[in-house]
C-alpha cells in the first residue's frame, strides 16, 4: 500500500511562490510509478497539473502551467515536489499528489491508484 502525504500549502500573494512536497512511502521502489499533481478549485472538478515518471524523470505539464510550475522528484528521499512561481488568484485550489503505474497513469484521475489528502493553496490578489 502506498501512502502519500502533501505539505507546503498556504496563503500567498499574487506573484509569489510556493513549493509543495509529497512524501511517498509504502514501497521499496517507485521506479515503475508515475507521480502527479492535480488540483481542485471550489465548485470545480479536479484537474491535472503535472506528471513525472519516477524512473528517468520525464515530465509533462498542462499547457497553462508550463513556465510557471515545475515538478521534480528526489529518489533518495522518495519525495515529489511542485515548485509554483508567479502564482495567480486562479491557482487557488486544493492540490493533490497522486501515484500510479506509469503505463496507465497519464493526465486523467482514473490512471492513479493512490492519492494524498491534499494541501490548500490560496493566492490573494
Amino acid at each position: 500500500q502506498v501512502q502519500l502525504v502533501e505539505s507546503g500549502g498556504g496563503l500567498v500573494q499574487a506573484g509569489g511562490s510556493l513549493r509543495l512536497s509529497c512524501a511517498a512511502s509504502g514501497r521499496t521502489t517507485f521506479s515503475t510509478y508515475a507521480m502527479a499533481w492535480f488540483r481542485q478549485a471550489p465548485g470545480k472538478e479536479r484537474d491535472f497539473v503535472a506528471r513525472i515518471i519516477w524512473s528517468g524523470g520525464s515530465t509533462y505539464y498542462t499547457d497553462s502551467m508550463k513556465g510557471r510550475f515545475t515538478i521534480s522528484r528526489d529518489n533518495a528521499k522518495n519525495m515529489v515536489y511542485l515548485q509554483m512561481n508567479n502564482l495567480k488568484p486562479e491557482d487557488t485550489a486544493v492540490y493533490y499528489c497522486a501515484a500510479g503505474l506509469f503505463t496507465k497513469a497519464t493526465i486523467t484521475e482514473n490512471g492513479y491508484d493512490y492519492w494524498g489528502q491534499g494541501t490548500q493553496v490560496t493566492v490573494s490578489s
